[in-house]
């Protein structure tokens, strides 16, 4: 099998059966353009259905009398949990043509769980692009690198990475 796509006109960037790909959305995508989403408020069956799915049934999400007398006071939630929501309000935020654009998750640097989430704690995520590297081989366009904090109703950082999104 060959490979239909030259850099035609030298400067980089990778043209398919002759179609220029710097018009996609990866290449609208500038250091610094930020989001915040929308809010989602954390149930108990969240923390439930998502124990059940991952097999994590730690006490310190799932037994009510024990965790009273604990440091938290109460149930905490997952911070998988609190991660995985947090993608899907970055999901959630993108137009139709930023989600028909991404071609796979590609990573997460520096993931901490800053603050514990409660059930009925209502969390928000704010992303801000840090950088963009093109790619001249296999697929997408190329990475973005986004600074990404979770927080909660209070504006408390409950989580922060460094996300990284395969873009077309």
């Amino acid at each position: 099998m060959t490979d239909d796509r030259a850099d035609t006109d030298g400067d980089g960037s990778i043209e398919p059966n002759g179609e220029n790909t710097n018009t996609g959305v990866f290449h609208r995508i500038e250091e610094g353009d930020s989001y915040v989403t929308q809010g989602r408020t954390i149930t108990d069956a969240d923390v439930m259905n998502f124990a059940g799915v991952s097999g994590d049934f730690n006490h310190i999400h799932t037994d009510e009398e024990r965790m009273a007398d604990s440091m938290f006071g109460e149930r905490i939630v997952h911070g998988m949990f609190v991660l995985s929501a947090a993608t899907g309000l970055i999901w959630q935020n993108r137009t139709v043509e930023e989600r028909e654009a991404v071609v796979a998750f590609y990573g997460i640097d520096d993931l901490r769980f800053r603050a514990p989430v409660y059930i009925g704690d209502t969390i928000r995520v704010s992303m801000e692009v840090l950088e963009t590297e093109p790619r001249a081989d296999g697929p997408g366009s190329g990475t973005v690198r986004y600074a990404m904090n979770v927080e909660n109703q209070d504006g408390e950082t409950v989580l922060s990475c460094e996300m990284i999104s395969l873009l077309d």
